[in-house]
């Protein structure tokens, strides 16, 4: 599945609230749809420009909101 494309469908900005497989759950907000990079890490920048790298292999889902 094309995460950035799936996203980049909700707009330019979107909050996602990641939730764990040990029960964490972790809400970045302001993430750039396009700057979404899928590899070995899930690599995405938000408005300020701050870098976060996420695990899929640790994620259960992700919830997706508008800005």
């Amino acid at each position: 599945m094309d995460l950035k494309s799936t996203v980049s469908k909700q707009g330019k900005y979107v909050t996602q609230v990641i939730h764990g497989v040990h029960g964490t759950k972790g809400t970045i907000e302001n993430i750039d749809t396009s700057s979404i990079i899928e590899g070995q890490f899930v690599k995405m920048w938000d408005k300020s420009g701050r870098l976060f790298m996420v695990n899929p292999a640790n994620v259960l889902y992700v919830e997706v909101f508008k800005e």
